[in-house]
């Protein structure tokens, strides 16, 4: 009985599976009616035709059949798919793998670069002389406040007629982008002659105790106006340095110093009183008192690096020693090999080299040499 319970239930599964198996090809399979509309519509189309949609087929086929997973259409795959439904009429119908939406993309693309290769300039070459390139650039490079137009009027004036966009493509060239407003070094230089600046240097001596050297020096010569030696660095002592380099009123327009608290309120007097307007640096800008600092820095590597300093009257005379060696004898490199303390800049004369003479300075660690008499 078990056992024709168990066959009866076998042959009702066999069955369920051969109907399901049936439905569903008969789902699968392509409606006969579409193919014959199909090839009733194909014999009422060209042969032209025909041999185009066949050809976007065979393409299409032919990706599938290099691709693993997902079609890969590379340039010739797509210029070939645009130039095929082109001459195509119902080329949508055609394709299988793409949207038509997308072809219509890769159309636009194709215009896009036609006409940007058939419009660019056929000739690289300026139609002007390269001297006048050269001028543009020279006027963008020095003169940061000027645009197109200003550069444009100031060719004019030489006769020379140029293109506001053909100067700024050659502006883009000489001037990085960034702020038309000048540097810093820029307004330094402007108000150069105007302007001191002040700083210590702290030394340590034989015995490893602190000293403090003020240096007060004038940007546009880089003369060094003043030098104090210390070992207590008060307000007061240093209002008495200030009033020491401005003897008989001659005092800068401005005096640029840093924000230690050695500058006191007898400092700020003092500056106000010569009419002296004192300009602070930011905090942890060195680079703001650059001209100072450089001197700081020559001071160490040309003098101090080289002695060992005994007492508070030692470093004043290596000190004084130096600084007169500074402003009356050793060329300076930020203006042009010349010396601080004198208005002549130096340059190479011609004359018997035996007739050099050569002056110790510092015992020797420096000399100074001039022609003989």
């Amino acid at each position: 009985m078990f056992m024709k319970l168990v066959n009866r239930v076998q042959q009702m599964v066999t069955t369920g599976v051969q109907h399901l198996h049936d439905h569903l090809r008969s789902w699968t399979r392509p409606p006969s009616t579409v193919l014959t509309l199909g090839c009733i519509h194909d014999l009422a189309r060209s042969k032209p035709q025909l041999i185009i949609e066949n050809a976007v087929l065979r393409q299409q086929f032919i990706v599938l059949n290099r691709s693993v997973k997902r079609p890969r259409l590379t340039r010739t795959d797509r210029a070939l798919l645009v130039l095929l439904v082109s001459r195509l009429q119902c080329w949508k119908d055609a394709l299988l793998i793409v949207e038509s939406e997308t072809v219509l993309l890769w159309h636009r693309q194709g215009v896009r670069l036609f006409w940007k290769r058939k419009s660019r300039t056929r000739s690289r070459q300026p139609k002007f002389a390269g001297e006048t390139i050269t001028l543009i650039k020279e006027m963008a490079t020095k003169n940061r406040l000027w645009g197109a137009d200003r550069i444009r009027g100031e060719l004019l004036k030489l006769d020379i007629t140029v293109a506001k966009r053909t100067i700024q493509r050659y502006m883009r060239q000489a001037r990085p982008s960034g702020p038309c407003n000048q540097t810093w070094s820029t307004f330094l230089r402007n108000h150069a002659n105007d302007m001191w600046a002040c700083d210590f240097l702290q030394v340590h001596d034989l015995f490893f105790r602190p000293l403090f050297a003020f240096f007060i020096t004038e940007l546009g010569s880089r003369r060094i106006v003043h030098v104090g030696v210390t070992r207590s660095p008060t307000d007061a002592w240093v209002a008495q340095q200030l009033r020491e380099a401005t003897p008989f009123g001659a005092a800068p327009k401005y005096l640029m110093r840093d924000n230690d608290a050695k500058y006191g309120a007898q400092f700020g007097v003092v500056a106000a009183g010569t009419g002296i307007e004192v300009l602070r640096t930011p905090i942890k800008a060195p680079r703001a008192n650059a001209i100072c600092e450089r001197l700081l820095g020559s001071v160490r590597r040309e003098c101090l690096d080289h002695i060992l300093v005994v007492s508070e009257a030692h470093l004043r005379r290596m000190l004084t020693e130096y600084v007169a060696y500074f402003n009356h004898a050793r060329p300076h490199q930020g203006i042009d090999q010349g010396i601080p303390g004198s208005k002549a800049s130096v340059h190479p004369g011609v004359g018997d080299p035996s007739k050099v003479v050569a002056f110790p300075v510092l015992g020797g660690l420096h000399h100074d040499y001039r022609r003989a008499a």
